[in-house]
């Protein structure tokens, strides 16, 4: 069972100075869901569907594997910002430099919820590894949930780095934690880490090695 007080501290944000960063990565993530939807030429339901998978995915796996309220359940604005997403993808139309501001857009979103999800994680009194798996979780999981609907390669499969950036983050939070340090203090060397590392990959195409021997992928 959860402690009562601990339920009572998830009612509000873990980080108070990321709340809005929280809704803003929702958004994000909910708008790469939605594009998915709109390069296969689906109805605004379909990428209305997208987009909320996408954008409330990886928490609702964090918060139902750590026995907390689900967050989006307990706060209708969640789904309410995966909805006006969608529907900003769909008016927006065909533009030459939306998915390149996506992709930076989803390296804060990464590095905030690899953040966050470590974050919630260690509040409910989890052990340092499992924080970090679930800062992963957080942000990744709704991504690899809309590349299997979408039937595109999983991020899981992509030589480019993504989840090694939320990981660095959670890692880096966690690390930070272990010293001492307060949660915002934590967060503001945490969240960088993993937003640089993002953006090493698509400013410079930065890769981990690959496994010896084995054939490149892209």
């Amino acid at each position: 069972m959860i402690d009562p007080a601990t339920l009572e501290a998830l009612s509000e944000p873990i980080l108070p100075t990321l709340y809005l960063v929280d809704y803003a990565g929702v958004a994000v993530f909910a708008a790469t869901g939605a594009l998915a939807a709109a390069r296969q030429k689906q109805d605004l339901v379909t990428l209305a569907f997208f987009a909320a998978i996408t954008g409330v995915g990886g928490g609702t796996l964090r918060d139902l594997l750590i026995d907390a309220p689900v967050f989006w359940v307990h706060d209708w604005k969640y789904i309410a910002v995966c909805l006006a997403a969608a529907v900003g993808v769909w008016f927006l139309g065909r533009r030459d430099w939306r998915f390149r501001a996506l992709l930076w857009l989803d390296a804060v979103g990464l590095a905030a919820y690899g953040v966050m999800g470590a974050a919630k994680a260690e509040a409910m009194g989890l052990a340092p590894l499992i924080c970090i798996v679930m800062g992963a979780l957080t942000a990744c999981f709704g991504g690899v949930v809309r590349d299997l609907l979408a039937g595109q390669p999983s991020i899981l499969l992509r030589r480019e780095i993504t989840v090694s950036a939320a990981i660095l983050a959670a890692v880096v939070y966690i690390g930070m934690k272990q010293l001492g340090l307060s949660n915002l203090a934590a967060a503001l060397i945490a969240a960088p880490c993993g937003f640089i590392l993002r953006a090493g990959s698509l400013q410079w195409g930065w890769v981990l090695p690959s496994f010896p021997g084995s054939p490149s992928r892209n």
